[in-house]
């Protein structure tokens, strides 16, 4: 598998919902640079992988549910990159491995199995130690690629991801998905002060990411890793469009994905952004952003959930 990663092409959208609000609409398509290891979990793995060279390692270990897009990621980028990985998985082993963990057999990574509440204990230096014990010297990185690391490589999402120097800053609104707050506070530090980031959370109840975004932003800005602006740009989260949950689809979520890909090219996940998408679309109806307006939405990938959710789903209809 080659290393070459391509800059991620803009799309614009053309929707009879946006020419009816007077809004342009464009995707920064994240999902097409690399085959393996694209969307945001690529800039999000990239300064922990370099930090894990630059120190010696030979050993990743990282952590995630049954159908992490991070587990994937991670075990495809060990592999190019020539590290050993360790998955860390939420749960019991259940045979046969979903395609999610599968795939990560294949790309060689070492899965292990934690209880749930073992596993909430994953932060812990407690926890860290037994594993470390256990594996011997590993570089661990948090779930999701949820670190200062993560923050800075998705710094560079906007203005390193765009075809043309400058362009990023012809949008008014960045709109993404959020599920650790790691993307949202990257893009965040990278935008001029009269721009706006706008998170889409997927998980029920996610206004409290608001405090974990705050906490990434106050932690990198108090850091020595480098800083596209003195101050990040203002953010919002628009938490009404999760759809029951991480991971949790409808018909109607499901109808919108088939169809938005049919009629635009563009194949959604399920978790992430299907939701952000659809959240986007919704609000144009509703008038929420104003004429003139140039909207971006991050193409976050994850495409690779779908083949489980899918099979999931299909399991699901036969009961």
């Amino acid at each position: 598998m080659s290393l070459t990663f391509l800059p991620p092409p803009l799309q614009q959208i053309n929707s009879e919902i946006a020419r009816y609000a007077g809004v342009d609409l464009y995707v920064l398509r994240l999902d097409l640079m690399h085959p393996l290891v694209n969307g945001n979990k690529w800039f999000k793995l990239k300064y922990n992988l370099l930090e894990a060279k630059e120190k010696n390692f030979t050993t990743l270990l990282t952590f995630g549910g049954a159908y992490s897009n991070h587990i994937y990621a991670t075990a495809a980028a060990g592999n190019l990159f020539g590290f050993r990985t360790i998955g860390v998985i939420r749960g019991e082993e259940r045979l046969p491995l979903n395609p999610t963990l599968s795939f990560a057999v294949q790309q060689g990574m070492q899965l292990v199995y934690l209880n749930r509440e073992m596993y909430r204990q994953r932060n812990t230096p407690t926890l860290q130690e037994y594993l470390r014990q256990r594996f011997g010297e590993v570089f661990i990185i948090p779930e999701g690629g949820s670190n200062l690391n993560g923050v800075r490589g998705c710094t560079e999402i906007i203005d390193h991801a765009m075809p043309t120097a400058g362009y990023a800053y012809a949008f008014n609104h960045i709109c993404v998905a959020c599920g650790t707050a790691t993307t949202i506070a990257g893009i965040a530090l990278s935008l001029h002060e009269d721009q706006r980031a706008i998170a889409f959370p997927v998980l029920k109840n996610g206004a409290f990411l608001a405090q974990e975004i705050e906490s990434l932003l106050t932690n990198y800005l108090t850091s020595d890793l480098p800083i596209p602006y003195s101050s990040p740009a203002s953010w919002e989260l628009v938490c009404d469009y999760h759809f029951g949950g991480y991971a949790k689809v409808n018909n109607e979520l499901i109808l919108f994905s088939q169809q938005f890909t049919q009629e635009h090219d563009v194949p959604l996940d399920y978790v992430y952004t299907a939701k952000m998408f659809y959240g986007v679309m919704d609000l144009l109806k509703q008038r929420f952003f104003c004429k003139g307006d140039r909207l971006l939405l991050v193409h976050t990938g994850g495409l690779q959930g779908n083949v489980g959710m899918e099979e999931k789903l299909q399991r699901f209809s036969k009961i």
